[in-house]
């Protein structure tokens, strides 16, 4: 199943895509939004319930040209206010590598600030006085039940609602070159674009074998597989598990593969104006122009 949520900012409506990708059907009778208390009771049994419901018609039918549910109308990000977003840097091999850093030995993890999450076209922000703004292409893990002390990583298959598409935008200075964590080089307004939609784990077998894209003004830029992660999943959300609870509605960034402007030989920073998109597969795209702050 693939939710998404449709409507100007705070004025979101929650909705299930359609088979054909042109339409959805709205939720706004089932639920008030797609948010932690929806993920919580989302179990085989309530997604099968949904979807029979919307085969027979009880939801109102919405027109979406464009694809994807994109229209006339503003895609948000698929999950109504994250409790927190939780990120995991250096988890592929050929970043690390381009990065100049060692293969880490546990996952490395920092925070972004949820209220920097936006729609997967909204326009991204270059921060006053950024001179390093970069991208990242990330898969993004949705939790739908409490994780606290996992017993294994296998373990966490019962706690993933689904996976969607995050872009972990970073002002590289502000993050490396200007002390202390790397939160205030993360957490900048927009700067986690999320979306278009939250697909279901069921829908997505092996979270290993994905394939990620991201292109600047057209030239292909990251072009990955969720097969080089050096942690995986699994043990990522067990990892988490033992340092923090996971509540349902949180985001797990799990990290980005080779490519970021960063590693490149000459740099080539973000700049207003600039056009990014970003696919993963089975999870659709992102676009999103780059702006002024």
């Amino acid at each position: 199943m693939r939710f998404l949520r449709i409507g100007p900012t705070g004025a979101e409506r929650p909705a299930l895509l359609a088979a054909d990708a042109e339409s959805a059907f709205d939720l706004s009778a089932l639920t008030p939004d797609i948010d932690a208390a929806f993920l919580a009771g989302l179990t085989p049994e309530r997604r099968a319930e949904i979807s029979a419901r919307a085969e027979a018609g009880e939801f109102p039918r919405l027109a979406l040209a464009g694809g994807q549910g994109r229209g006339g109308e503003r895609v948000g990000a698929p999950v109504a206010r994250p409790g927190k977003v939780v990120c995991i840097g250096l988890n592929y091999r050929d970043h690390a590598e381009e990065a100049g850093q060692p293969i880490p030995a546990e996952p490395v993890v920092f925070l972004k600030s949820s209220d920097c999450v936006v729609g997967p076209d909204d326009e991204v922000l270059v921060p006053r006085g950024s001179e390093k703004t970069d991208y990242e292409i990330e898969l993004a893990v949705v939790i739908g039940a409490t994780a606290r002390y996992l017993d294994s990583p296998e373990d966490a298959d019962a706690v993933i609602a689904g996976y969607t598409i995050t872009n972990d935008v970073t002002e590289r200075a502000w993050q490396l070159e200007r002390g202390g964590t790397w939160d205030k080089g993360k957490s900048c307004d927009t700067f986690n674009p999320m979306g278009p939609w939250l697909v279901t784990a069921d829908e997505i077998p092996d979270p290993q074998a994905l394939g990620l894209r991201l292109t600047v003004n057209g030239e292909v830029r990251q072009n990955g597989s969720t097969s080089n992660m050096i942690f995986g999943v699994r043990h990522v959300i067990w990892y988490l598990s033992q340092f923090m609870t996971l509540h349902p509605g949180d985001v797990v960034n799990t990290g980005t593969p080779a490519g970021v402007a960063m590693g490149l030989p000459n740099q080539p920073w973000l700049n207003p104006g600039d056009v990014l998109t970003l696919e993963i597969d089975g999870l659709g795209s992102q676009r999103q122009v780059l702006g002024k702050a």
